[in-house]
C-alpha cells in the first residue's frame, strides 16, 4: 500500500492541473472506490470548477476546487493517479477521469481497494482535519510518541508504528526502515523501550519521512522502476526483499518473518531481542 512519500509523489502528478477548469467528469458509477460517495455528485458539481490547490497527509490526498468543493483520494493497494492527454479514452480500470482543456487526470485502481470522497463546504471535511499531525510537524513530539507507546505497551513496536492515529503515513517498508536505523527489534514490546530508545525512534521517524519525501516524492517520472534509482544502497529498502539479503551495516543476513500481522524484515546482528525484554 502506498505510504507517505508515494502518496505525495502521486499528488504531485495531478498538481500540474492547478489553475485549470474541469470540463468533464467520467466515472464508473458502480466501482467500489465510490462507496460512501455519489458519483453523480462529482459529475454535477465538478464541471466548471477550477482546481485551486492540493495536499497529501498520511495515506490520503485532498484536491481543493473553487466553490467550496473538495475531492479526497485514497489509493488503497493498487490505486494510481496519472496524467494523460485531453483526448484520452478511459480504460477498464480508470474509475475516475477529470478532463480539462489541456489534459485528463486519471484515477486507476484495478483491485478497487482505493476510495474517492467528495465534500461541499467552506472548510475541509472532517475526515481530513482529524488526521494525526504529520511526522515532520512540531506537534509530532518525542513526548507524544512516548505517551502513545505507554498506552500500547503490550503490542510489538512494529505493529504500533503502523497505527495511523499517531504515525500517519508510515507503512510496512517505512516501519522496517525506522526500526533498523534505530537498532530496535520489531518484536520488542512498545512499553519495553527506554527513554533513550523512544527518542531515537522519534528521531528516525522524522528522518526516514524527510529522506523518503526527498528521494521518492521529489523524483518525478514513473514509480516503479524509476523509484529504485533514487534510493541509496545504504537503505534497508534495497535489501529487505532480496533472497539472502545482507544488512547494509553489519553485512550479515537479514531475517523476514511475520510480526504484528505484517511481513517484517530486520537485522538480528543489529536489532537484538534481549530475553528480559
Amino acid at each position: 500500500m502506498p505510504e507517505l512519500a508515494e502518496v505525495e509523489f502521486f499528488r504531485k502528478r495531478w498538481s500540474v492541473a492547478e489553475g485549470e477548469r474541469i470540463a468533464a467528469v467520467f466515472t464508473h458509477p458502480r466501482a467500489k472506490i465510490f462507496r460512501g460517495t455519489d458519483p453523480a455528485a462529482l459529475a454535477r458539481e465538478l464541471p466548471g470548477a477550477r482546481l485551486l490547490d492540493s495536499a497529501a497527509a498520511a495515506k490520503q490526498m485532498l484536491f481543493h476546487f473553487n466553490g467550496d468543493r473538495w475531492l479526497g483520494v485514497h489509493l488503497g493497494m493498487s490505486g494510481e493517479l496519472r496524467v494523460e492527454t485531453s483526448a484520452y479514452v478511459p480504460a477498464k480500470h480508470d474509475h475516475l477521469v477529470l478532463r480539462t482543456a489541456q489534459r485528463a487526470l486519471v484515477f486507476a485502481d484495478p483491485r478497487m481497494f482505493g476510495r474517492v470522497d467528495f465534500h461541499l463546504g467552506a472548510g475541509p471535511p472532517a475526515w481530513w482535519t482529524k488526521i494525526a499531525p504529520p511526522l515532520l510537524s512540531r506537534a509530532f513530539t518525542a513526548a507524544a510518541v512516548a505517551a502513545f507507546l505507554r498506552r500500547r505497551r503490550r503490542a510489538p513496536i512494529k505493529a504500533v508504528l503502523l497505527m495511523q492515529e499517531r504515525f500517519p503515513g508510515i507503512g510496512n517498508w517505512m516501519a522496517d526502515e525506522i526500526l533498523w536505523r534505530a537498532a530496535i527489534h520489531p518484536q520488542r514490546l512498545a512499553g519495553s523501550l527506554t527513554a533513550a530508545e523512544v527518542r531515537t525512534l522519534w528521531r528516525e521517524c522524522r528522518q526516514v519521512a524527510r529522506l523518503a519525501l526527498r528521494t521518492i516524492a521529489g523524483v518525478g517520472g514513473k514509480l516503479p522502476p524509476d523509484l529504485n534509482v533514487h534510493i541509496p544502497r545504504t537503505w534497508l529498502f534495497w535489501h529487505r526483499w532480496e533472497d539472502g539479503g545482507l544488512c547494509p551495516i553489519t553485512k550479515k543476513p537479514l531475517v523476514r518473518e511475520e510480526v504484528g500481522g505484517r511481513t517484517t524484515c530486520w537485522s538480528p546482528a543489529r536489532q537484538k531481542l534481549h530475553p528480559r525484554r
